[in-house]
């Protein structure tokens, strides 16, 4: 994690004069790709609520099996039709809940590097984790989404309308335009900062509260205008996690 932040301060570097940023993975633009003899990992598009159930939508291999897994043992599994499409339904977990989507095919797996964060009940944010990478929020986010950070690195990201010109982003007294991609999408590195810090995107300002404390497993806590949380990724690397919380309509 700490490897490829850092790598991806010196792309910032390139980047801030050039006013672009590395973008977030696509799940349409995944869905659409095939290899022959390779299984693709699944790709969450949405998650949407209805009652107490809330269904999870993405694509897969076609006919193939997916399955959510959390460490503790649940698992929540469905097919993808011929085109790859699944639908995965769920109750509202009680408590916090990482899972971890997997593509089975016969005896082949391929589990994804992401991880699906639902929050207890199915209320507040919900995003998709992935080690080293920007996070992707599925709720309706403001226009800071996240901020994932470790030893100090962070990386900020979001979504704003797409077609939208160039994301002012302030931070530590610097300013940084940043292109979002075709679907709204943008990411940035921000200079170190051991936080609180403001932060300002688009006009709208947010007040970072810092990393989360190290803990073992998962970890959510409320903090400042949104809910920081630690977890690891499949290789044990610990990252915390800040979402803003989504504006009353």
């Amino acid at each position: 994690m700490k490897r490829a932040m850092l790598s991806m301060t010196a792309v910032l570097l390139t980047a801030a004069a050039a006013a672009c940023s590395p973008s977030p993975p696509d799940p349409a633009r995944a869905g659409a790709q095939t290899a022959v003899g390779w299984t693709r990992p699944p790709v969450i598009a949405r998650v949407e609520r209805s009652g107490s159930t809330l269904i999870v939508t993405g694509v897969a291999e076609p006919e193939g099996r997916v399955v959510l897994r959390s460490d503790e043992g649940a698992a929540f599994a469905a097919s993808a039709d011929a085109r790859g499409r699944f639908e995965i339904r769920l109750p509202a977990p009680p408590r916090h809940l990482l899972l971890r989507p997997e593509a089975q095919i016969g005896q082949e797996a391929a589990p994804s590097p992401d991880q699906l964060l639902i929050l207890a009940g199915g209320q507040g944010p919900v995003a998709i984790l992935r080690p080293g990478a920007s996070t992707r929020r599925l709720d309706a986010a403001p226009s800071l989404g996240a901020i994932d950070s470790d030893e100090g690195m962070r990386l900020a990201s979001g979504r704003v309308a797409s077609g939208t010109a160039r994301v002012e982003v302030q931070s530590g007294g610097e300013t940084v335009e940043v292109l979002p991609d075709a679907s709204g999408r943008w990411s940035i590195m921000l200079p170190p900062y051991d936080g609180p810090d403001e932060i300002r995107v688009a006009g709208r300002a947010f007040v970072w509260p810092g990393e989360a404390a190290p803990a073992p497993g998962l970890t959510v806590e409320q903090a400042g205008a949104g809910w920081r949380v630690r977890w690891s990724g499949p290789q044990g690397a610990r990252q915390s996690t800040w979402l803003p919380a989504t504006p009353a309509p």
